[in-house]
């Protein structure tokens, strides 16, 4: 039983490992979503629309300002699994630090927001 337990916990370790080495770019996971507006050696900025029911896989963010368009409710799941819904409100900004995580607006709205990826940190 011990065995099995080990054996289990390494293929979840595994799969972690292996799901955050793919994270890719969201721009090229899913670029009906994401456009970049702005791209430099200090800040990327990205301009996010989900319509309801939309799905973005696995991708990776830097830390970020993110300033919401309009609101909506997302859904985010890390490579562990674990969910989280947010309900973002028209207006609301946020910091938020670097993530791996699928996307999928889950409410009856448009979700419209601008990520600012933050490069390297001031001296």
């Amino acid at each position: 039983m011990k065995f099995l337990s080990i054996v289990f916990a390494f293929v979840i370790l595994s799969m972690v490992t292996v799901m955050s080495a793919v994270a890719q770019d969201p721009v090229k996971v899913a670029p009906q979503a994401f456009k970049e507006k702005l791209n430099n050696d200090k800040v990327r900025v990205l301009e996010y629309t989900s319509k309801p029911g939309a799905k973005e896989a696995f991708h990776s963010h830097r830390e970020m300002l993110l300033y919401v368009i309009q609101g909506g409710k997302f859904k985010s799941t890390t490579a562990d699994g674990v969910s989280k819904i947010i309900d973002y409100k028209t207006g609301d900004v946020f910091w938020r630090e670097a993530v791996s995580h699928s996307g999928e607006n889950v409410g009856s709205t448009v979700l419209k927001t601008l990520l600012i990826e933050v490069k390297g940190t001031q001296k």
